[in-house]
């Protein structure tokens, strides 16, 4: 049997910020010895860098043998944290400031300068927001294997065009109640990828009272939440050394 190191719910950041390309990025480097040719790119949710929940996750990430970075997709812009409870919060003007066309180069430049570093196999996760460039690096033939979790903004159109387009294997943590990606899109992918149709490899995890964000920001009070996150946190390790010799 396999023990993974598991993820945290509570702690102190172990990575740190550096330059890539020059873009700012949160970086997780495991404590043991570590494929220098491989890195998984953790592409976040619009809270971004400053939300600790998700450094924890690049830092556990690390503890699993994968060099791990987040990049600042928002350049000093993601959404604060307190804006869930604020009303008077204008998301349509955040989101405007944050289409593709802003975090593609991001991406880009960080990609770049890891190939310049000789990194040839490049994992993404991403978590909501973060589901859309992960879409895009496997799109454009950039990563290799891709993970989303409860992700938001994918259209049927966005899963046809992965599944003629790619050759990146795809695992999607999904859950119960999440009105970004509801239980008939995620019918709607398995009858795309599923019964084997997608021939790099498709997997579905499906977390049975888990509501979007529970992989990032669950409520680890509740025992399904826990189960959920700690389940979808392992399932993208365990599909990442799946697939890690592609």
């Amino acid at each position: 049997m396999v023990l993974y190191p598991g993820v945290r719910h509570e702690g102190a950041p172990e990575g740190k910020i550096e330059q890539i390309g020059g873009i700012e990025c949160y970086v997780g480097t495991p404590f043991s010895d570590y494929p220098k040719d491989k890195v998984v790119l953790f592409l976040t949710d619009v809270f971004g860098i400053p939300l600790v929940n998700n450094k924890l996750l690049v830092d556990d990430f690390a503890r699993n043998g994968y060099r791990t970075i987040m990049p600042d997709l928002f350049q000093g812009d993601p959404r604060p944290e307190n804006t869930m409870s604020r009303p008077e919060f204008d998301r349509a003007a955040w989101a405007a400031r944050h289409t593709p066309d802003t975090w593609k180069p991001v991406l880009d430049a960080v990609v770049d300068a890891l190939r310049s570093q000789g990194v040839t196999w490049i994992g993404t996760t991403g978590y909501c927001f973060g589901a859309k460039p992960a879409w895009y690096l496997a799109l454009k033939g950039t990563s290799t294997v891709t993970v989303i979790t409860h992700p938001s903004r994918l259209s049927v159109d966005d899963l046809q065009d992965y599944f003629h387009k790619t050759k990146a294997p795809l695992l999607i943590n999904s859950c119960e109640t999440d009105p970004a990606f509801p239980q008939d899109a995620q019918k709607v992918a398995d009858e795309i990828f599923g019964g084997g149709r997608f021939a790099p490899g498709y997997e579905r995890t499906y977390w049975d009272g888990c509501t979007h964000g529970f992989a990032v920001r669950g409520d680890m009070s509740d025992p399904k939440v826990k189960a959920g996150k700690e389940g979808a946190f392992e399932a993208t390790v365990k599909f990442f050394n799946k697939y890690k010799e592609v």
